[in-house]
C-alpha cells in the first residue's frame, strides 16, 4: 500500500515547512488527487488515520481530499475538455486527444492551523 509511504512524505514536507511549534496549531491538511494519480482517496485517508494515530502532533489533524477530474486540451479547437469514462476526445471537435492538462494532481493544497494563543 503505497498510500502510507505517501502520507509519510506528506508529513515529511510539512516539517521540512513548519516550525515544531507551528505544527503543534495544525488542524487540517488538504490534498488535491487528480484521478490519474495512482492515488485512491478512500485509501490514502485511511493510511493517513493509521500513520496520524501513531505520530502525537498529528492526532488532532483532518485530512481532507478533493479529487481533481481529467481535462484535456484540443490545441485544434482551443477548448479545455473534462474527460469522462476515460474517453479520451474533444468535446468540442471529437478528435481523440491525451493531452491531459489536469487529473495527474498529487498536491498538499493548503494547511490550516489554529489560531496562535497569546498569553
Amino acid at each position: 500500500m503505497h498510500e502510507i509511504s505517501l502520507v509519510r512524505s506528506i508529513f515529511n514536507s510539512l516539517e521540512a515547512e513548519f516550525s515544531a511549534e507551528e505544527l503543534q496549531r495544525l488542524t487540517s491538511i488538504k490534498l488535491k488527487v487528480g484521478l490519474l494519480s495512482n492515488v485512491e482517496p478512500l485509501l490514502i485517508q485511511n493510511a493517513f488515520e493509521a500513520v496520524a494515530s501513531a505520530e502525537d502532533k498529528y492526532q488532532n489533524v483532518e485530512l481532507q481530499v478533493e479529487t481533481v477530474p481529467v481535462e484535456i486540451y484540443c490545441e485544434a479547437c482551443d477548448v479545455h475538455s473534462v474527460i469522462e469514462h476515460y474517453k479520451f476526445v474533444c468535446s468540442s471537435c471529437g478528435r481523440p486527444n491525451n493531452n491531459v492538462v489536469k487529473g495527474m494532481e498529487l498536491l498538499i493544497h493548503q494547511v490550516h492551523f489554529a489560531e496562535e494563543t497569546t498569553v
